[in-house]
């Protein structure tokens, strides 16, 4: 499954759901935690479990609220019967989150029903940062990692996570990059947080290629008018795939080898590792 992009749409909106579908976006994720209210909780689950109920086009995310708010058990009840292609846990806290939301999900789920794969946030608490190694434990059960960069902050009283030209601040690319260690840790993809300035489009495409650069496999967007910039910058340009393809045809031309040359430059088993993995995210 190739998750560049996965576009978060307000539960109470039903009326953007296809819209959202139509985006080009990789993946959506239809939410009931942050963009709605209290209030909204119930009519939002139930559109989102008639929208799951009907064809879909693009793989569907449900993000439920956190397993300390005693709302997660609603949410799964409400929609786990439509079969969501995965739920978003927010708050996660490592594979002991992993196995609670399980818990509920077996409790909810008809007997015998696979249980749908689970994109922890990783890092919305302290104690979340001290548990992003143990997701390895629960590999078999994890769509992709991904973090976020609002939640934290608040949660220890730091003023912003960003420097005045929008880069993140130590703490917070510390926990960027422990995320991105872990999801690879655990072979899972590894999803970039979502860019804030929605109207940045150069911004954005800057943000999206270093994630790329960096090791992630995808981005959340927040706005469908980020999805093209996040696809275009998970996808190899046409250069890339073939100084890729001639790397795998020397490989595959000299067998035994361990290192060789292509234009000019010597490559040897990481650099084979790398241009096998582009080829993959060309197709």
């Amino acid at each position: 499954m190739r998750l560049r992009s996965l576009l978060f749409v307000p539960g109470d909106r039903p009326e953007r759901f296809a819209k959202a579908a139509a985006s080009g976006a990789d993946a959506i994720i239809l939410d009931l935690e942050d963009s709605v209210s209290l209030a909204n909780k119930d009519a939002a689950r139930h559109a989102i479990a008639e929208y799951l109920s009907g064809t879909r086009e693009v793989v569907t995310l449900v993000r439920v609220n956190p397993l300390d708010g005693h709302l997660t058990a609603a949410d799964v009840a409400a929609i786990i019967s439509a079969r969501p292609d995965a739920i978003m846990l927010p708050k996660a806290e490592g594979a002991p989150s992993i196995a609670q939301l399980d818990t509920i999900l077996r409790s909810e789920s008809a007997q015998g029903a696979s249980l749908p794969p689970i994109l922890p946030i990783a890092t919305e608490t302290p104690a979340a940062i001290f548990t992003l190694g143990s997701y390895r434990e629960a590999r078999d059960r994890l769509l992709g990692l991904t973090w976020g960069a609002e939640d934290l902050p608040a949660a220890i009283g730091a003023t912003t996570s960003r420097e005045a030209d929008g880069s993140y601040t130590s703490p917070y690319e510390v926990a960027r990059a422990l995320t991105l260690f872990a999801a690879h840790g655990a072979g899972a993809a590894a999803i970039d947080t979502v860019f804030p300035a929605i109207n940045d489009e150069a911004g954005l495409a800057t943000y999206a290629a270093r994630a790329r650069r960096d090791g992630f496999t995808g981005m959340m967007a927040i706005h469908p008018s980020q999805v093209e910039p996040i696809n275009a910058a998970f996808t190899p340009s046409a250069d890339e795939v073939s100084r890729a393809q001639a790397i795998v045809d020397a490989f595959a031309a000299n067998p035994g080898v361990g290192v060789l040359q292509v234009d000019g430059k010597m490559v040897d088993a990481p650099h084979l590792k790398q241009a096998k993995h582009i080829l993959a995210l060309s197709d």
